[in-house]
Parts: structure tokens; sequence; C-alpha cells
């Protein structure tokens, strides 16, 4: 690398020069006395402005010498990182490439182009706590990007539920990859991890408003309601954010946002995605395989008051659990008028039955996405029975890969989550935020087959069969022809305008985004 030589060359020749003028500083006496004297301290003083501009003059040089050797460098780095492999090959002191296997070339990922960030002008700063489980806050976040885009504010990444039944300590960036949210949706709108420090220190003073959003809003509530106490104290916190959106009469460009972010924005973790791929290659060496999100767990059960099955011990553990927590507002309930409304979780039971009237092959293998099941193998044996390859994600990996996941329900739903979005067939047995939010995402993915439960007709039907007014023929016949049109096929979402608890969630079908 000649030019770097000189350069050095120079600096070494600079520094011999200093070291002679120092050596001439050293010589220089200062004496006191009479005139005759002062010329040679005249003489003297001379000498030392001299020595004083020499050495001024010296550390510019080598000022603007150190200046000139790294741009030397920089641009040798630029012109060898964009030309070395054409132009400096024979340089090897200048640029040296890397020898590389051709063939693995392909292994090299593509640099992922970012969309151009949106500028608008900034009306302050929303924060959002989610609450409930890993899908309905899942929903949730989604809503809250189209909020802040339409709002034109900036988005702190958002908080999760900590305080619910679960307890789970996940925090954001384990369970989705944040910067992939930030920079993937950054043309939309911008989203910060945290607060700027000014502002944070406000916050952390009190000096901000927070407060629940109404329920089922249009995106006009937020611009009448939600802006201007953004506008008025810069940070607005909404401690709520489970259904503050509705699911119909949203500008289409808002719809299609928020699926953008479902489906794209949310991305998991390298982890849990890793973890989900694996599953998903064991299954696949056994062929098709169908997941049943059994929801059939202690919680479910006590918040329902469902107890279809259970013994008397077990019913009144689920009731204490029910009174245990403030949160769950409905205590006194009957079990059997709820089931007979359709309003209860399949039992594995009446699962088995309703599997086997839709012909579902015997030998599929049956991945189970669930928490523990309550009642354990003695309600789950009717389910073995009639299919024997069911399987769990604890049978398929390393007691040590899952450990990392203990304790951790949100993420433990997470990679359930992967492996029913690649399944043959998702059967939910109940209409939870997870089968809802799944359902869509598989209708996204080319509407993959997914069987929806119409759980009113299917309990009438099993006690008329378990009475035994209706063969065994009939009992089939029928449950194959009421689920006919419910197996995620193309559809327009069912709206309810004046009851939007009752329609059909927005999550669950997104029409607005899909190609039918």
């Amino acid at each position: 690398m000649c030019c770097c030589s000189r350069l050095v060359d120079k600096i070494e020749e600079k520094e011999e020069e200093e070291e002679q003028l120092n050596e001439m500083g050293g010589c220089v006496t200062f004496t006191g006395g009479g005139g005759g004297e002062g010329s040679k301290g005249d003489k003297s003083n001379s000498s030392l402005m001299v020595l004083s501009q020499a050495k001024m003059i010296l550390w510019m040089t080598r000022g603007m010498t150190t200046l000139l050797l790294w741009i030397c460098v920089v641009q040798l780095l630029t012109v060898g990182e964009v030309w070395g492999p054409r132009l400096l090959k024979t340089w090897p002191s200048c640029y040296t490439h890397p020898q590389t296997d051709i063939r693995s070339s392909s292994l090299i990922e593509p640099r992922i182009l970012l969309p151009p960030k949106r500028t608008y002008k900034n009306n302050g700063y929303l924060m959002v706590s989610c609450n409930g489980g890993l899908n309905q806050m899942r929903g949730a976040i989604c809503d809250m990007v189209a909020v802040a885009r339409y709002l034109n504010v900036t988005l702190i990444v958002p908080e999760l539920d900590k305080s619910s039944f679960w307890a789970d300590p996940s925090d954001f960036e384990d369970i989705f990859d944040v910067d992939h949210f930030i920079k993937s949706l950054r043309d939309e709108v911008r989203i910060l991890k945290e607060l700027p420090p000014r502002l944070k220190r406000r916050v952390d003073l009190g000096k901000f408003h927070s407060l629940a959003p109404i329920s089922w809003s249009d995106i006009t509530y937020y611009h009448h309601q939600i802006l201007p106490l953004i506008r008025r104290y810069k940070v607005v916190h909404l401690n709520r954010t489970d259904a503050r959106l509705a699911n119909n009469g949203l500008p289409l460009e808002i719809q299609k946002l928020r699926c953008r972010v479902n489906f794209s924005g949310l991305k998991f973790t390298s982890q849990i995605e890793e973890l989900g791929k694996k599953v998903v290659k064991i299954l696949r060496k056994n062929g098709p395989f169908l997941v049943l999100h059994l929801r059939y767990e202690m919680d479910m059960l006590a918040f329902s008051g469902c107890t279809q099955g259970c013994n008397g011990d077990e019913v009144e553990e689920l009731t204490r659990m029910r009174y245990a927590y403030p949160w769950w507002k409905e205590k006194e309930i009957d079990s059997d008028i709820k089931r007979k409304e359709g309003l209860c979780p399949m039992t594995p039971e009446e699962t088995a039955l309703i599997l086997r009237a839709l012909r579902i092959d015997r030998g599929i293998q049956i991945y189970i996405a669930a928490g523990e099941i309550y009642g354990g193998d003695r309600r789950m044996a009717s389910l073995a029975a009639e299919f024997p390859n069911l399987v769990r994600k604890e049978m398929l990996l390393d007691p040590l890969e899952l450990g990392f996941f203990q304790n951790h329900s949100s993420q433990m739903a997470a990679l359930d989550y992967f492996v029913s979005l690649e399944s043959d067939i998702f059967v939910p047995t109940y209409d939870g935020n997870m089968a809802r939010v799944v359902e869509g995402h598989r209708r996204y993915l080319g509407f993959k087959k997914t069987i929806r439960f119409d759980r009113k007709i299917l309990i009438d039907l099993i006690d008329r069969y378990s009475e035994g007014s209706v063969s065994w023929d009939e009992f089939s016949n029928t449950v194959k022809e009421v689920h006919a049109d419910r197996m995620g096929q193309p559809m327009r979402r069912v709206m309810i305008s004046d009851r939007p608890k009752e329609e059909e969630y927005f999550y669950a079908n997104p029409y607005e985004c899909l190609d039918s």
C-alpha cells in the first residue's frame, strides 16, 4: 500500500524533526543581570519564539497528515469493498478477498429492503398496556398500530400483560421480533422501544394521562376523544386494549393495516420459530397432521363454569377458583344450560365423537395445542382410544428445549400458534382468541382447512345420539352436513351492528385483506 507507506514515512520524518527541536530547546538558558546580559536574553527570547512557531507548525502538519492518512484508509476500504473482486485481487496488502465456496453462496441471506420512513408531524406519544392471553394481545397490538397511524402519533412498543391469571413475565421482545416490528412498519408509523428521556422523566413523575378506551369504538372516537388528550398531555397511556376497535365500519386502509401488522409485522422470535419448525418437521416425517386446540384446561372451565363430565370434587375446585378471581365477573353459572346454548368448550369425549363423525382418518397424527388437560388421562381416554396417534410438544421435544418456555404460557402459546398455522387441518373446540386468530391467519395463507364446530347444534345431536333417538349414520351425516360450510372457505364476515360482541371477529375473517 504505497500511498499509506509514504504517509507513514512523512510522520516519522516529522517526529525526528520534533526530537531535534526539543534537543535545541534544552540548550536555551535564561540569565538575569545588566545590559551586557540583555542582548543575550533577547537572542534567547527570539530563539524561543522561533521554536514555538516551529512546534505549532509541526503539530498542525502532524494533524493534517493523520487526517489524510485516515481519509486514505477509508477510501481504500470503500474502493476495495466495491471494486475489490474485480480490480484489487492482485493487491494483497490493500485488499484480501475472502475465499468462498460457490456451493455456499446460496446460503447467504439476501439483504432485506426496508420501506422508507414515513414523515409526519408527530402529535405526541401513545403508550399501551395489553391485557389477556397472547392472542387477545396480538389483536390489540394490531389495533393500536392502526390507531397510532391514524392519529399521527409515535407508538411505544406495547407492554404485555403480566398480572392476569397466567402471570407470564414475558416482554414483547421475548415473543416477537421487536426490531422487525419497528422497521417493517416504519412507512406507516413511528415506533420506539421506549419514550425519549425527557418524556420518560415526565411519566415517572406522573405527568401523563391514562385511561381505558371504550370497547368496539370506531376510528372517529380516537380522533375526537383520544387525540385531544395526546395533544394536551403529550403522552397518553391506554391501560386496556382488548376489543377497543370495531370489527366493521372502518376505512379500508385501516383494515388493511390491521392485517399487515398481524400477518407481517408480528413475527415470532427466531428461537420460537426454529423450535416450531422442528416440531413441524418431526410431524411431517410421519405424514399429515391435525392440530386440535382442545381448550379444556382448568382456567377455561373455572371461568366458563362448564363442568360436564367432572366429578363432585372437581366441580368444587373449579367453583372456588372462579370466586378467587374478582375480575371474572360471572360467578353463579348453570353448567347444563350454558352447555345446551353452545357456550361451553367441547369435552375430550365429545370431541372424539365429532371427529369420528366427520370421518377424520383414525391414523392421522393429532397434535394437542393446549395446556394441561383438566382431569388428565381419565378425560383423554376416549379420544386416545379413537385416535391413538395423539402427540404433544412435550413428547416431540427434549425437556431442555422446552425448559426455557416453562412458566411462560405466552411463549408456549406462540409455539402452538406456529404449529397450528402449518397443520393440514386445524380444529378448535372453543371459539376463544387463539381459535379465531389462527382461523383468520389460515384464511390469509390460502384458506387452509379449519373446522369450526357449531357447538349448539352438536350438543343437541350428541345428547340425542346418547339417548338412542338418532342412529350413528344419521348422527354422522348430520354432523358433516352442518359443517360443510364451516371449513374456512371464503365468505363475508357476519355483522351485527347493534351487538358487536356477538358478531364475527375481524381477525377470524379479515375478508378485506383476502384474495378469494
